[in-house]
């Protein structure tokens, strides 16, 4: 009996040894699974970014040697400014030939600004009147620009036609001078006839030649 139960004893305790390391064993293969899935889902290292590539503006600039510039191209704007009212002493002056048809008044331009300018064209030309206001037509051909030095002038005709009918005609009472390219105008005295003969209203009567085609460079 005493045997049995030493056997008895002995058979349990190999059971239970058994037991044990399969528990062991089942533990040991949970806990090494955390471990695997770990190492498998661990994101890479963060690899260097690659280097920026130069810029389109930095590239332009090595190709040109330097920043572009947006300055105007060498030797642009670099002629004589044209003449302003402003410039100008304007005077008018009768330069009628006896025995002619047609009376003249030349108008002097003389640059008083201290610099040289640029002038050419024609001037707008209208003469004050008791009927209104009378425009000048454009006579003769334009010449060239001039430049016209400090201290100098340039001339330029206007041509009416004599009243010579013996009646009062239409009596001139001013005469308006706008330089070339300008808006702002001159009033000066007229100092040619006092009248111009009545007629069927067709047409200017009064002429204005371009600039520089009468008198002489003071």
């Amino acid at each position: 009996m005493r045997v049995r139960n030493l056997t008895f004893a002995t058979l349990t305790v190999a059971a239970a040894l058994t037991l044990t390391a399969c528990q062991d064993d089942g533990t040991d293969g949970a806990a090494a699974a955390p471990t695997s899935a770990a190492a498998s889902t661990a994101a890479p290292a963060a690899s260097a970014p690659p280097a920026a590539a130069p810029s389109q503006s930095k590239t332009t600039a090595a190709k040109g040697g330097g920043t572009a510039s947006t300055s105007a191209p060498a030797g642009s704007g670099g002629g004589t400014a044209k003449c302003r009212t402003a410039d100008l002493t304007l005077t008018a002056t009768d330069a009628t030939i006896s025995d002619e048809p047609e009376g003249t008044v030349v108008v002097e331009l003389k640059n008083h600004s201290g610099k040289s300018c640029s002038i050419g064209g024609y001037a707008g030309v209208d003469l004050q009147t008791s009927a209104g206001s009378l425009s000048a037509k454009r006579a003769g051909q334009a010449l060239p620009a001039s430049v016209l030095a400090s201290g100098k002038s340039t001339f330029f005709p206007i041509s009416y036609p004599l009243n010579t009918s013996g009646g009062s005609g239409v009596r001139i009472t001013g005469l308006v001078v706008t330089p070339p390219d300008e808006t702002q105008s001159v009033t000066l005295t007229w100092p040619g006839g006092g009248s111009l003969p009545v007629t069927d209203g067709s047409g200017s009567q009064v002429q204005v030649g371009p600039m520089g085609s009468a008198g002489q460079g003071g």
